[in-house]
């Protein structure tokens, strides 16, 4: 690989790729402007001219992730583009620990930022292409957009556990096997489903609930129509 020209080292999108780089590798704590300016080998005023402080950093690390998640090409139904911009999502979240809990910090701090007004517009485009109502948009892209969140972050706590030595088949198995002990009054369904949860794919099981919800926005479109 060609070594780097200065201009490339203190560029913008140079500063962002670094900050990635240390947030995967040890989360928020890990990124400093001074663990910043170590890897890459200048200055810390060269990177205040491009980035003010750390939550503007944050705010560009998960801008950058988040475009490349939502690349899709406009080739399928708008049920399979929805399907492939949740996947995107999922993934970006599953390899990047840091990024779950920066979503939920800018939806519920800054909804108008750039990255939660990308992400309801990128979904929201496909929603209104299924012909569903306009009085049913904003709910029904809400609805995808919090369980996008809510079940690739839950995937990615679990990674993170099972990240730790610990063997995924052992773990799911003596789940289910704790379920299958419980009270079958108190728990019957829990003890019904316990064999479902020692052999489910994370990523299938994730899509089916995006299908469920594109059924269900199916269905309300359909009852909302004179």
């Amino acid at each position: 690989m060609a070594p780097r020209t200065r201009a490339e080292a203190l560029s913008r999108e140079r500063i962002v790729e670094a900050a990635v780089e240390l947030l995967d590798a040890d989360g928020e704590r890990g990124l400093t402007f001074r663990t910043l300016t170590e890897r890459l080998a200048t200055g810390p005023g060269a990177i205040y001219w491009h980035v003010p402080n750390k939550g503007a950093l944050l705010d560009a690390a998960t801008a950058s992730v988040v475009a490349t998640a939502l690349t899709v090409e406009a080739a399928g139904s708008p049920q399979d583009e929805i399907r492939a911009i949740a996947l995107g999502l999922f993934e970006a979240i599953e390899r990047h620990p840091w990024l779950s809990p920066q979503l939920a910090l800018q939806l519920s701090r800054s909804p108008w930022s750039s990255v939660t007004p990308r992400i309801f517009e990128s979904v929201g485009r496909r929603v209104s292409a299924l012909g569903a109502p306009e009085t049913t948009w904003f709910t029904a892209t809400s609805a995808l957009v919090h369980y996008i969140f809510g079940a690739a972050g839950q995937n990615a706590a679990n990674s993170r556990v099972l990240g730790l030595g610990v063997d995924r088949a052992e773990f799911l198995d003596a789940a289910a096997n704790a379920w299958e002990e419980l009270d079958p009054a108190e728990f019957p369904f829990l003890r019904s489903i316990s064999d479902e949860v020692r052999e489910h794919d994370d990523r299938e099981q994730f899509l089916t609930g995006i299908d469920l919800i594109l059924a269900g926005i199916a269905v309300a479109g359909e009852s909302k129509r004179p």
